[in-house]
């Protein structure tokens, strides 16, 4: 008497189906890593009705702390003037893009605009567009 199963269970595994997973996470990642600015510095921008579309080469921010940064580096206050003339003579537009903190008190604004303009360069204001509510 033959007392053998004809058929014979499987005992491996697929992974088929995860590495499908995986693939559908990795590009996930991927697209959501490249629209996260990862350098970004926690400043909260003032809010305006319209945006000035600006591709500027030095961009300077001070975030609530007082902390001032040129193109994301720390700086110290007062040599702000000798940084922005170093990163004015390698870029090749005289541009300046000020992302401040819309609690830093204007004559921080008013030192660093004053300082661009010696310079010869233009100043553009980092803003947040306002949400229009119609109701």
């Amino acid at each position: 008497m033959n007392l053998q199963p004809k058929n014979k269970l499987e005992t491996g595994f697929s992974l088929a189906s995860m590495t499908d997973i995986i693939f559908l996470l990795l590009i996930f990642f991927m697209l959501t890593s490249s629209i996260v600015s990862p350098t970004a510095l926690p400043i909260s921008l003032p809010k305006a009705t319209s945006a000035t579309q600006s591709n500027p080469r030095v961009i300077v921010t001070v975030t609530s702390k007082l902390e001032y940064f040129i193109n994301n580096q720390p700086i110290e206050a007062k040599n702000i003037e000798v940084a922005l003339v170093n990163e004015l003579k390698k870029a090749d537009e005289q541009k300046v893009l000020l992302n401040m903190d819309k609690t830093v008190p204007v004559e921080h604004l008013v030192r660093i605009t004053a300082i661009a303009n010696r310079l010869g360069a233009k100043v553009a204001i980092a803003t947040q567009l306002e949400q229009k509510n119609d109701e």
